[in-house]
């Protein structure tokens, strides 16, 4: 998918859908006085806890404490915001997570720890277990942790995108449509050309192109509307996709 692909929206269209996204909501709420603020952060941490968890175990830590560290940072984070809460100089919600993470992991740590293996509460879902085997098979790389959690972030949220698509196609009844489809969102060749899927479908090369095209404008939508949730100015929107495009190509 090219990058100039990505970055061809309005503003007004950017702005239309900015109004009540999760970051939005968090950073308006000051210390998670606003209503809906803590359920926002929730969401926003329950979308992106692998990248940080890729994070704590490329620091070095073993498979028990990095466990235990991600669950608690998000407990403490969820519990007690207004040791963590942003503010919107902070601005994008990836640069305010992995910073509060290594105040975290710096500052925190003894005092938290104090708290036993599995004696404290739980305030964020997520299956440890399925963390670790995530990690394991990712690819040898040496890579520092700033980068790695760039990539899984990258990464996390292009797959929340596609799924997202992916659910919208199923519902309407293109699921067939869209797996025949979806490497064409990147650019790349489908496995079948456009005149085979046109000659199975029963329609022209032209009319395959034009539903290809019509994919990868409402990817573009979708991924558009899931990076607005995680930074504090519709302006960001453009330079956050081009950092997303930089972090899974490295």
């Amino acid at each position: 998918m090219a990058s100039h692909d990505l970055e061809d929206r309005s503003a007004s269209h950017a702005a239309a859908q900015f109004a009540t996204t999760h970051w939005s909501v968090v950073l308006a709420a000051g210390h998670g006085s606003a209503p809906g603020a803590v359920r926002a952060l929730e969401e926003l941490c329950q979308a992106y806890w692998y990248p940080l968890y890729a994070y704590v175990r490329r620091r070095g830590y073993g498979v028990e404490d990095a466990q235990d560290l991600t669950q608690e940072f998000f407990s403490l984070l969820l519990r007690k915001g207004h040791f963590l809460l942003p503010n919107p100089a902070r601005g994008k919600f990836r640069s305010f997570l992995l910073a509060a993470l290594e105040h975290f992991l710096a500052n925190e740590w003894k005092r938290s720890h104090a708290v036993k293996r599995g004696g404290g509460c739980t305030f964020l879902s997520w299956d440890a277990q399925a963390a670790e085997s995530r990690y394991a098979a990712e690819p040898a790389t040496s890579a520092t942790p700033d980068k790695l959690f760039e990539k899984r972030w990258a990464t996390t949220l292009l797959e929340r995108v596609l799924a997202h698509l992916r659910q919208e196609c199923r519902a309407g009844g293109k699921g067939e449509t869209f797996e025949a489809l979806k490497d064409s969102l990147w650019g790349e060749k489908t496995e079948l050309s456009y005149a085979e899927l046109g000659a199975r479908w029963g329609m022209t090369e032209g009319a395959v192109k034009g539903i290809a095209y019509r994919l990868r404008r409402r990817y573009r939508e979708l991924l558009q509307a899931e990076i607005a949730q995680t930074v504090a100015d519709p302006g960001e929107i453009e330079q956050e996709v081009r950092d997303l495009i930089a972090a899974v190509s490295g």
